[in-house]
């Protein structure tokens, strides 16, 4: 046995089986239209019905016209002639039937999947960072293209198939017993033994199946990843490495494709020779009984079995086989689409970000004393948190005289200094920051910062610099909320960051990332995406402010220029202006550089510098960087070392106290 099959062997049952309620779930979307649902069951309806009554037309078509007419010197065709149009109208039906309810399930199959889809990506968007952090983005796209299309399949193929089957299983059923009731009860208890054989068959094809689009999933996130770090595959000779990945994720991929095919091929050639078998069955008993004279009984009434009521029988049997093998064959199909949607619905049931914060940001004009506020729907320059109604300050105010040591000199004092409206529901938004034992780890029980305390004064340039890992980055998501922390607190102007909604927060932090996220679409457009009211003048002021005008006007068609591919054709210090200019527009009181720079070489960093300053210039900034070049104006520098502040202070105080900071400055120890 192979190492792939051998894994796929060992894998746990859990996940071989759709989450309870998949089904419910799936109809609930797919009732929101009802009408054209009921017109469609209509429809099958009425094809069963002419399935099964031109299949008892056969009896009275050969008993009571064609064999009176066998050996008449002078038939008279009329009656048959008439009788067989009767049987073509009821051909006719059934096929306008069929085609109508499979022209409705059309719009029912794309409908439903719009609204799937809408559902999934509108609940993508309020997931937490942390859940993009660990599922494998390929993954995610997988649930999107191939498990929804495995559900396209079930809604427009075997959900209706598997109903229209079985109603004509149903019709051929009570059409057997109004011809004859020991014929049916044969059939029937030889279909009792075909139910068993199918159930073995279909139970291991379903459990398969399920593995299938697991192991699809796990491929093209393989494959996402391969194809986004192509280049560093090629710069490391990975080539051979990653293809040898790639064989043995792919054979797991193939190892439960083939069997879930396996199982779910045979089925249909099964059900198709049992059905033979019960034809020839049917014909050598029924035969018999006909030959012999015996009494015959069903709901029509007594007497004997004719040769025509032998052909509805033999007809009606197949009606009734033929639909039981195409539900067997539609239930793989079913099984596929219900692991499918489990994916789909396991996203959906994500946990989504909570929030809890009534604080909100807003803009406002200032009196002539500095505390007087009063809220605009303008820009002012001027930005304020503004508490729920009813609450004036006075309920956080006596939560922070709750708090004890330090936590409670530093909550009072921030709220001392922060600028409050007379009413006390505004507090201006100045960019005071302040951390008071602080403890936090991605995972609860490996903190990443250990009992942190520190603040940035409104204004202040605050650069963070350490070694890789040492907490630097995780600092910057503690205060936009991507994570919240364990223990400890945040302030913001006095106001605890847990008790400011989300989204205004993150409003009040331009970030510019170390890794940059260009959108497709034109250079104005992902200028804009930082204010999306912005004009397009005013994108230009801020690629100007950040001398990435010049370059942005050497491109094709400028500012109009369509990037695509995450602006592949942009160069990687390009590509980064385009983000703080972004940065930029986006005008925010605060502002967030997480290796802002790190793309860019010496000379463009000068120039850029300059811009940064110009966009920094009054606000509150966070300066992550590894080039203590980029550092050395700023008002403090804070040095971490494994999750804890060990150095505090200007680059000229640190340079004076000669330790960590003076060691890394001067090269005598390597940031990493």
């Amino acid at each position: 046995m192979s190492d792939a099959k051998q894994n796929f062997k060992n894998r746990k049952p859990g996940m071989g089986k759709p989450a309870p309620g998949t089904t419910k779930r799936i109809f609930g979307y797919i009732m929101q239209y009802r009408w054209r649902v009921m017109a469609i069951v209509a429809c099958i309806l009425v094809g069963a019905a002419a399935q099964a009554g031109s299949a008892l037309f056969l009896q009275s078509l050969i008993d009571t016209y064609i064999l009176p007419m066998v050996g008449a010197k002078n038939p008279d065709w009329g009656p048959l002639l008439r009788a067989i149009t009767l049987m073509g109208c009821l051909y006719l039906a059934g096929i306008v039937a069929s085609w109508l309810w499979q022209w409705l399930i059309v719009t029912v199959e794309q409908g439903t999947l719009k609204k799937i889809r809408d559902d999934m990506f509108a609940h993508q968007q309020h997931l937490p960072i942390r859940y993009f952090d660990t599922n494998e983005h390929g993954d995610i796209m997988s649930r999107y293209t191939n498990d929804t299309d495995t559900l396209r399949q079930a809604i427009s193929q075997s959900f209706p198939q598997m109903f229209a089957s079985l109603i004509s299983a149903i019709a051929a059923v009570i059409s057997m017993l109004w011809l004859s009731v020991p014929i049916t009860l044969f059939v029937l208890l030889f279909t009792v033994l075909l139910f068993f054989i199918v159930r073995v068959v279909v139970s291991r094809a379903g459990r398969y199946f399920v593995k299938q689009q697991q192991w699809l999933g796990d491929v093209n996130a393989f494959v996402e990843e391969s194809v986004n770090g192509q280049k560093v595959i090629k710069v490391f000779n990975h080539e051979d490495a990653t293809q040898d990945t790639f064989d043995k994720k792919n054979q797991e991929l193939f190892e439960a494709s083939a069997e879930a095919n396996t199982w779910g091929n045979v089925t249909m050639p099964i059900v198709g020779n049992m059905g033979y078998m019960l034809y020839i069955l049917l014909a050598i008993v029924g035969g018999a009984m006909a030959l012999a004279g015996v009494g015959n009984f069903g709901l029509s009434g007594f007497g004997s079995l004719t040769l025509g009521t032998l052909i509805s029988l033999l007809t009606l049997s197949r009606s009734f086989i033929n639909p039981l093998g195409q539900v067997s064959m539609q239930l793989n199909m079913v099984m596929m689409a219900l692991a499918g949607a489990s994916r789909i619905f396991a996203l959906m049931d994500e946990p989504v970000e909570q929030d809890g914060g009534t604080v909100t940001l807003v803009n406002v004009e200032l009196g002539e004393d500095g505390r007087t506020m009063t809220e605009v729907d303008h820009e002012t320059g001027h930005w304020a948190w503004k508490r729920e109604a009813g609450d004036d300050g006075t309920r956080s105010l006596k939560a922070a005289e709750k708090l004890r040591g330090s936590a409670r000199e530093v909550a009072i004092k921030a709220k001392e200094q922060a600028i409050t409206s007379p009413d006390g529901r505004y507090t201006l938004l100045r960019g005071d920051v302040r951390f008071t034992n602080v403890t936090f780890g991605y995972n609860p029980d490996k903190p990443v910062l250990h009992d942190i305390t520190w603040f940035a004064k409104p204004g202040q340039k605050v650069a963070l610099v350490g070694a890789t890992g040492a907490g630097k980055t995780t600092v910057t998501n503690l205060i936009n909320r991507f994570y919240d922390i364990q223990e400890g607190q945040i302030l913001y102007d006095g106001i605890s960051v847990a008790g400011i909604r989300k989204p205004d927060l993150r409003r009040s932090l331009g970030i510019v990332l170390q890794d940059v996220n260009l959108f497709t679409g034109t250079v104005m457009d992902n200028i804009r995406y930082g204010r999306l009211n912005a004009t397009d003048e005013e994108c230009i002021e801020a690629a100007k402010l950040v001398n990435a005008d010049s370059f942005i006007r050497m491109l094709p068609n400028g500012y109009q220029t369509v990037l695509a591919g995450d602006g592949s054709g942009l160069s990687q210090g390009q590509r980064q202006l385009i983000s703080i200019a972004r940065a930029a527009v986006a005008d925010p009181p605060a502002l967030i550089l997480d290796e802002a720079t790190s793309s860019i070489d010496t000379r463009t960093e000068e120039v850029v510098q300059a811009g940064m300053d110009a966009l920094m210039k009054g606000r509150t900034v966070f300066v992550i960087a590894h080039r203590l070049s980029t550092v050395r104006n700023s008002d403090v520098i804070m040095v971490l070392d494994h999750g804890n502040i060990i150095e505090r202070g200007s680059h000229d105080e640190l340079i004076a106290q000669k330790g960590e900071y003076y060691q890394l400055y001067t090269g005598a120890v390597e940031l990493e």
